[in-house]
């Protein structure tokens, strides 16, 4: 199966920027579908961004349009999402997820996951 690694959480201050990185263990093929979740604590996991290569469509959650953005590089196997403008809300464990199919915004319709990175924005 598909192995997933996020790397680039952390801590920073409202209005600050952070770029998440996630790496493929194989090929993210073109037809996959490649999104970003987060979940913050009490509360269930949430779609944020997707993007599929083959037809270079990308989806974002009304609460993040204008400030993230998902990009890939499929060559290094490894999906972006740069976030800007960041708030207090946006703390959570962010997910980097992969399907086979089209866009997706539901959870249960992403096969592989990766573990997780924090980020943490103060107040």
């Amino acid at each position: 199966q598909v192995q997933l690694v996020e790397s680039g959480g952390g801590l920073v201050q409202t209005g600050g920027s952070l770029r998440l990185s996630c790496v493929a263990s194989e090929r993210t093929y073109s037809t996959y579908t490649m999104g970003w979740f987060r979940q913050a604590p009490g509360k269930e996991r949430e779609f944020v961004a997707a993007n599929r290569w083959i037809v270079g469509s990308t989806y974002y959650a009304d609460s993040v349009k204008g400030r993230f953005t998902i990009s890939r590089d499929n060559a290094k196997n490894t999906v972006y999402l740069q976030m800007n403008s960041l708030k207090p809300e946006d703390t959570a464990v962010y997910y980097c997820a992969a399907r086979s199919g089209g866009i997706a915004t539901m959870s249960h319709e992403y096969a592989y996951w990766g573990q997780g990175t924090q980020v943490t924005v103060s107040s």
